[in-house]
Parts: structure tokens; sequence; C-alpha cells
């Protein structure tokens, strides 16, 4: 149910698309479980609906519908595309975008087996979407700045999380190194900015697609970079960089730092969900601890 209190069901979706687009209101309708900005609905076999939820404001849905279609022709791996838009009306006064489904399942509910295999697929996804952004491509919002401007964030998630057999001091010592790191200096490139297990599918133990990109932003790569160890299994990470190519040391430091902190950011979520705290996600605690394990270990 959204602030409004309208809740989001099946009639009401299926209500919306008869209101305006009528001629997709007969494929069948189910709901996605996992949203949490967004809620989405599965359209037919090829098709879902994202619905403005938790989110306050359109930007990041209106982001989505700006700039995928030109990202994704390409990209080689598939990605949303919006193929219709859903303004605001008295039944759902927010918006709602009709998109390509990306088929596969979400890594937070699978597993990556085919490590080198994946690794080389996220190099070669990294370096089609990592090119130089027009000058009207979106700045980033509340990420893509240098490690040093989110010191505030990383001892919030520290004090917060429970580190379990992880030392305090080891987990410091890499943000550190990042904060110390030498900032971006080339041109803004294209960044997800939000990679981590929930925003990838899998299929035949190897990445399929990536989806949710409403922090897309031009900025420092490594903010996806960090993905080498948030997302691949052990050892994964070099095999990443040897394929990327592209990032020298402090690109690399940088992105150690950051991947500490979706890892903790993942813990934590994961800990609320074990409390039943609104918004927690349990199965995120382990996905957040094996890719800390990984940081820690370095490439």
């Amino acid at each position: 149910m959204i602030e409004s209190g309208i809740e989001v069901n099946e009639t009401l979706v299926r209500d919306l698309l008869l209101d305006q687009h009528p001629d997709l209101a007969a494929l069948p309708i189910r709901e996605v479980a996992g949203g949490w900005g967004n809620q989405m609905w599965r359209l037919g076999d090829e098709l879902a609906i994202r619905m403005q939820w938790m989110d306050t404001s359109p930007d990041r849905q209106l982001k989505e519908r700006r700039w995928l279609p030109a990202l994704a022709s390409r990209l080689p791996l598939p990605i949303p595309v919006p193929v219709r838009d859903g303004v605001p009306s008295e039944r759902f006064p927010r918006i709602w975008t009709v998109m390509t489904w990306v088929e596969g399942t979400p890594l937070d509910h699978g597993s990556i087996t085919r490590s080198d295999h994946a690794a080389d697929t996220l190099a070669a996804f990294l370096r089609a979407l990592h090119v130089e952004a027009p000058a009207e491509a979106p700045n980033a919002s509340d990420r893509g700045g240098h490690p040093r401007e989110y010191a505030e964030g990383f001892e919030n998630f520290l004090r917060a999380v429970d580190l379990g057999r992880f030392a305090e001091d080891d987990v410091r010592a890499v943000w550190d190194d990042a904060v110390a790191a030498p900032g971006w200096e080339g041109p803004r490139v294209w960044v997800h900015g939000d990679l981590h297990p929930a925003n990838v599918v899998v299929a035949d133990g190897t990445l399929a697609g990536v989806v949710d990109f409403g922090d897309v932003f031009a900025g420092d790569p490594a903010w996806d970079l960090a993905a080498a160890w948030v997302l691949l299994p052990a050892d994964g990470a070099a095999r990443f960089f040897d394929s990327y190519a592209r990032a020298d040391e402090a690109a690399m430091r940088r992105a150690r730092g950051l991947a500490a902190v979706k890892s903790l950011f993942l813990m934590l979520m994961g800990q609320n969900g074990d409390r039943g705290l609104p918004g927690g996600k349990p199965n995120w605690g382990p996905a957040g601890r094996s890719a800390l394990e990984r940081v820690l270990k370095g490439l």
C-alpha cells in the first residue's frame, strides 16, 4: 500500500491498463516479489509494469524512460526497455511504466556457478556501458562521488551492522585506502550506480541481464567496478579486472572501498529482515557477508 492509502493489486493494475493502454489489458498479470522503490508486475510473457511505490519522486522512472532505449541498443546483456508510459490518475496518483521483461532469476535468489564466464560477461557489459556520456546525461544524486564524500554513511553502516567474524579494523583499512586513492580524472561515463544481487539476473549459472537503472548517472565508473566483489564468486574479481582492462590502481582502490560499503548495506538489510523490520531482506545478509569476505581478501 502506498502512502496515499491506495492498495496496488491486480485489479488496480488491470484497470489502469484498461484506461490508458487497453490493447494490453487482456494479458495475464501477476505480481513480482521483492520490489521496494518500485513495485513490479509481470504482464504476459514479455512485458512488466514498474509502479512507483516507495519512491516519493518520479525521477528514477523518468530517467529510465529517457535513457534506457538508447543504452539498450549497444549493451551485450538484456536490460529493461520502456515501451509505454503510464500517467498519474485519480485511481493511482503516481507514474508507471510498461517495460520489457528481463528473463532470469535475481542473483539474491540464485547463484553463479560459471565464475569465469560471469566475470567476462560482467566486464564486457561494463566496458560497453562505461563510454563517455552526453553533456545532458544526469549527474549522480545520493551516490557517485569520491568515497571520501561518504565517510558518514560508512561510519553509520559500520556501527549498525553486526560484523560477526569480521574485524572492524580490516574493514576500516579497506575504506581508508579508498578514501586516500586519487579521484576519477576521466570523462563522465555512463554508470549503472546500483549493482547488487537484486539488480542482476542469472541463468545457466552466469549473468543473464541487468535491471533497475533508476540510479543511472554519468561519472566515476568505480561505482560499478565494485560489482567485481559484490556480485562475483571468490576469485572472480581478478578475472573481471583482467577482462575489463580499463581500471587503473586508483579506480580499483576506490571500487574496493565502495564494495565494502555495499557489502555492509546488504548485511544491514539482511539484519533488518531477520529482525522483522520494514524493508528488511533476510536473504541479503548472506550475500553481504560473502561479498565482504571477498572484499577483505582483495584480488
